[in-house]
């Protein structure tokens, strides 16, 4: 009986804290949400040039080893 009691505690704890969580999280301000989105942006941008550049890199690599046509 205690182990199902026990198993039913859980679920009921995690919705507590979930919610104590939410209740004290903020919406971010303006300045914070500009901030943020040039983050992701910087992010996407790097990101893209890295992908860019292996792309550059693989391409010839690619048509050495297999011996393009």
């Amino acid at each position: 009986m205690d182990q199902i009691k026990e198993m039913a505690d859980v679920p009921q704890e995690f919705v507590k804290d979930g919610l104590q969580f939410v209740n004290r999280c903020t919406k971010p301000d303006k300045r914070e949400f500009i901030k943020i989105s040039q983050a992701v942006g910087v992010g996407f941008v790097i990101m893209g040039v890295i992908g860019y550049v292996v792309k550059l890199i693989h391409i010839p690599v690619n048509n050495i080893l297999v011996g393009g046509s």
